[in-house]
């Protein structure tokens, strides 16, 4: 069973997400911010991450820069509203595998994510 960790600021996305990649088969985890999913990363065996661009405290693009450094082959999915679109270019070059914008298509996003890690 592929494990996957979800990070975000917003309870609703998280449960949201949650709830949709449990019924793809997946172990998920949450994490509100970026020093919970380092965290979670270095406890568990995580093979992807869906990770939004604005969180307080460490951003997305420092989160991604940590995980990168860490574990390279992570692939991590970054989450972004349609404002913050000039850090997708800045996450290409850190290593980010997928983007999605917000609000995005729920069914769009677990193919995606189906697609890249199965």
């Amino acid at each position: 069973m592929k494990h996957i960790l979800i990070v975000d600021d917003q309870l609703g996305i998280r449960l949201l997400l949650k709830e949709l990649f449990t019924q793809e088969g997946y172990n998920v985890s949450l994490a509100a911010n970026g020093y919970e999913a380092l965290e979670l990363i270095n406890e568990h065996n995580i093979d992807g991450v869906l990770l939004d661009m604005k969180i307080p405290g460490m951003d997305g693009i420092q989160i991604l820069k940590r995980i990168k450094e860490q574990w390279s082959e992570l692939p991590v999915m970054m989450m972004t509203a349609y404002g913050e679109l000039n850090f997708i270019e800045e996450a290409k070059k850190l290593g980010a595998s997928l983007y999605f914008t917000k609000p995005f298509d729920v069914f769009e996003l677990r193919d995606s994510v189906n697609n890249l890690l199965k």
